[in-house]
């Protein structure tokens, strides 16, 4: 007997155009963007950074490099990557997780991209995958780990991270193929081949068939690599189902897949939990990355 697919489509457009509204899912959601704020704001008065990179020739291609205590690099690098539905939001108010990282000994890497319309979602995956990239030629020289990089994100940088975990890119970035070491996605968008049909296209401003090439669900990560997953049991099925099928698929290829429960969180305080040292999302992803340090 098969286990059922999580349902990504739902009854008509209108339930799948509700399923797919994270605003709508919280009761304040400037409440949740002030929140991002603070604790960036906290993060860049405590934490050295290096700001505004440039990983490409596109006036968003920039990145910010948040960096433990000289005597611990060069460090292992976590590349995080924003959501905002690819068309919002900003690196800036990213780098929650850096005081506790950088506590760590692991450097906190936020990544900007070309937000949508202006870009494509076609772009925002090269520009990211260009980020990997850049931060494995460059690292020699900011005091970072080129062999132990790891990417995280949420909501549309879930999917970010997705098609940065994936196979089949790296030669043409001149990076090995294991170039990622393991990867965090929090309530992302693994196939977004359901937001044709609605509001969201207007910006995605896709078809099935061209959803279906960027869709992590069908480029997944290579058997063996560790990923930690999470969605908020706040959230909507549209958010919980798309996780679940996207975990599914990573266990059947061979990917180490650990899931944190999150009953408390909502689709934006979710990632607010890697601000906080001992929540189980923190422990999970610095023992995923420890766990990759040389022996």
């Amino acid at each position: 007997m098969t286990s059922r697919k999580p349902d990504l489509l739902f009854a008509d457009l209108t339930e799948r155009a509700r399923q797919y509204n994270a605003r709508a899912s919280v009761p304040d959601f400037d409440a949740c963007v002030r929140e991002y704020a603070e604790l960036a704001t906290v993060a860049r008065r405590q934490c050295a950074a290096v700001c505004d990179l440039y990983y490409g020739m596109g006036a968003a291609e920039r990145l910010d490099i948040f960096l433990p205590a000289a005597e611990r690099q060069p460090a292992p690098v976590f590349i995080f990557i924003h959501g905002g539905y690819w068309r919002s939001q900003a690196k800036e108010d990213a780098p929650i997780m850096a005081p506790v990282f950088n506590a760590a000994g692991v450097a906190v890497v936020p990544v900007e991209y070309t937000l949508l319309p202006e870009g494509t979602l076609a772009e925002a995956v090269r520009e990211v995958r260009s980020a990997v990239a850049w931060v494995y030629h460059h690292a020699d020289r900011y005091g970072l780990d080129r062999d132990r990089i790891y990417v995280g994100g949420s909501s549309a940088g879930g999917h970010l991270t997705g098609m940065a975990a994936a196979t089949g890119w790296q030669d043409q970035y001149r990076v090995p193929q294991n170039v990622v070491k393991g990867a965090v996605a929090l309530s992302g968008l693994f196939d977004v081949r359901p937001l044709c049909d609605i509001n969201v296209n207007e910006w995605l401003r896709l078809y099935p068939d061209q959803a279906e090439r960027l869709s992590p669900l069908f480029a997944l990560p290579p058997r063996g690599l560790p990923m930690v997953v999470s969605v908020g049991g706040l959230e909507t099925d549209g958010f919980k189902n798309q996780t679940a099928a996207y975990e599914a698929a990573c266990r059947e290829a061979g990917v180490q897949v650990q899931r944190v429960e999150a009953a408390h969180c909502n689709h934006f305080n979710l990632l607010c939990e890697l601000a906080k040292a001992e929540s189980p999302l923190t422990r999970a992803t610095l023992e995923m990355i420890a766990n990759g340090a040389p022996r």
